[in-house]
């Protein structure tokens, strides 16, 4: 019995596809028509696959929603259904070629239509948002404009001037119409309630003219009796009491109410003139005072900065406490005669100035209270160090008493002052025993530097006999080294290059034995890799191999002794480490060059 074919399609599709369905009917009959750049952008729209789609309504959503954003998001979104209900046809009709026609089919999910549905919901979340927020917004404007004809219909109702009761009623004007848009079902009663108010406000103010001219007149006579006051003020002697006096005026001028409209300009012009001129002198006059009093702040904290600067650096003698006391009392003196600072700061300047002083007399006291326990102090290590110095002095051991007793020179310049009673005498006493022992080291050095002399003229003997020498063996090399080792020391002005021609000989001879030492191994070297290549070719590799592999330990070795050297401190003794590791760099590139010669033999062999 053949199978019915069925089409299962979800219910939410089924609902956004008659919401798509409704839309383009509602559209078709209400929406405006679009402007040109709508219809290129629905034309444009119209073109794209679903992805793009997907692309420009993610990108969509993020922004206001607005009546040209809502046009474009139903554009795609009626363009994506077009397109997932011809992906969803086309995959249908291969599934029942493939399977034919009595195929049960079941509508798979499109990760493309989730991905749409998510982001069409983010929009229409926020399109809900912004049609409440905006219908909320209409009615409190509706009910400002409520608020606007109620204060209308009490002016008309109300006692005050003329020009008053106009001012507010131009200022409801103007509230009016800043106020935004309202319910559309409620402008029409909102308007004609609005205008009959505005005229019931025009028929009220129809009030007496000559009543109105007669009271302009009064207020002009006593305005012009205030400029007449208060340009009598732009000479007076006191410029606080004028601009006292000058206030009152501005409090009766805004009692007075109003003049007729071609004095209004000219009589408030002239009344602000001598204004002008009083406020200026007042100005001026505290801006001088201010001015002073920043000059007067500014040469307080120079003062304080130069007693804290003495406190920071603590004079280290009595001479300099003195020096630092008489300069302290002068600025003192000095700040007696400086004027008030500006009043926000007044009180902060001369506590700083207060606090720096107190400062330096607590750590004047505290210096000449520790100086007293350190020049004890002193006393003791400079007698212990006079006691060092004799020790010294008798000893023979010369380099290392050379040096302890440089050392105690050092640390006697480091030990700080005694009491002047005792200063004299102690010094005396260590000078003595420094002398005594350099005295004795020089009479004992006298007659090495013959000695020296004499360990020379051998060494150079020796040297030349070297050279001249033809050795065949190390050992030879050897006897020579043990000979020169047996010379005693030379003069130091002609150790170091003795010992550079010294190496040179040594040098010669090693390069003698060497060469005719490499010459014999290279021999006998070509006669194994012959015997090896008569063995056959596998003996010759392995040789080469065990070449090779040498030639790069040799390689990493050389470097490594070389980034060691770098590494060297400099400090006594270092020069004949460096010395060792130099040799040892040259050896490992004559074994290296030695090795290569021999791989390059086995090459030209094979």
């Amino acid at each position: 019995m053949a199978t019915k074919t069925t089409i299962e399609v979800p219910v939410e599709e089924q609902t956004i596809q008659q919401e798509i369905a409704s839309q383009e009917c509602v559209e078709a009959t209400t929406v405006a028509p679009q402007t040109e750049e709508g219809d290129n952008s629905a034309s444009e729209i119209a073109t794209l696959d679903k992805e793009s789609v997907l692309a420009r309504l993610a990108e969509r959503v993020s922004e206001e929603p607005s009546a040209e954003l809502r046009n474009e998001v139903e554009a795609l979104k009626v363009a994506f259904y077009k397109l997932h209900r011809a992906d969803m046809e086309a995959r249908r009709k291969a599934f029942f070629e493939e399977n034919g026609a009595d195929a049960e089919y079941k509508v798979q999910t499109d990760e493309a239509e989730v991905r749409f549905k998510e982001l069409y919901n983010i929009y229409r979340t926020k399109r809900d948002e912004a049609t409440a927020l905006s219908d909320k917004e209409k009615e409190d404007n509706y009910n400002a404009k409520l608020a606007v004809i109620e204060e209308l219909k009490q002016l008309v109702d109300g006692e005050e001037a003329l020009n008053t009761t106009f001012a507010k009623f131009h200022e409801l004007q103007a509230r009016w119409r800043n106020i935004g848009q309202v319910p559309q079902a409620k402008v029409s009663d909102l308007y004609e309630t609005y205008n009959l108010h505005v005229e019931n406000f025009y028929d009220y103010v129809k009030i007496n003219k000559e009543l109105r001219d007669l009271d302009w007149k009064r207020n002009l006579e006593a305005k012009s009796a205030l400029c007449e006051q208060a340009e009598a003020l732009a000479e007076a002697d006191s410029v606080v009491e004028a601009s006292h006096k000058l206030q009152k005026l501005h409090e009766e001028w805004r009692e007075i109410g109003p003049v007729a409209l071609e004095y209004k300009e000219s009589l408030w012009a002239r009344f602000k003139a001598a204004s002008t001129i009083v406020n200026r002198r007042h100005q001026e006059h505290f801006e001088n005072i201010k001015a002073k009093q920043v000059q007067n702040l500014e040469r307080k904290s120079a003062l304080c900065e130069e007693v804290e600067k003495f406190v920071a650096e603590n004079p280290t003698s009595h001479k300099g406490w003195n020096k630092a006391s008489e300069r302290l009392l002068e600025i003192q003196n000095e700040w007696r005669t400086i004027g008030f600072a500006p009043k926000k700061d007044n009180n902060k300047i001369y506590d700083r100035f207060r606090a720096a002083c107190n400062n330096f007399f607590e750590a004047k006291h505290a210096f000449y209270t520790e100086a007293k326990d350190d020049m004890a102090k002193n006393l003791e290590v400079k007698t212990s160090l006079c006691e060092r110095a004799e020790a010294i002095a008798l000893r023979e051991d010369w380099a290392k008493a050379t040096e302890e007793l440089l050392a105690l020179q050092a640390e006697w310049k480091e030990s700080g002052t005694v009491a002047r009673k005792y200063a004299d005498a102690v010094w005396k006493r260590f000078r003595a025993a420094c002398d005594n022992f350099f005295a004795r080291k020089s009479q004992h050095f006298s007659s090495v530097d013959n000695e020296y002399s004499a360990n020379l003229a051998a060494k150079q003997s020796l040297l030349e006999e070297m050279s001249n020498a033809v050795v065949k063996s190390f050992n030879e090399i050897k006897e020579y080294q043990r000979r020169w080792s047996e010379i005693g020391f030379v003069p130091i002005r002609n150790k170091e290059e003795l010992q550079k021609q010294y190496k040179a000989v040594l040098d010669k001879l090693f390069g003698m034995v060497r060469g005719a030492d490499r010459e014999q191994q290279i021999s006998k070297f070509k006669n194994k890799v012959a015997s090896m290549r008569d063995a056959g070719g596998k003996t010759l590799r392995s040789e080469r191999e065990k070449l090779y592999n040498r030639v790069k330990q040799l390689e990493q070795e050389i470097h490594t002794l070389e980034n060691n050297i770098g590494f060297f401190a400099k400090s006594k003794g270092v020069d004949a480490l460096i010395a060792t590791v130099e040799e040892k760099i040259a050896r490992a590139k004559r074994d290296m060059a030695d090795a290569i010669e021999r791989v390059k033999l086995i090459d030209s062999q094979e």
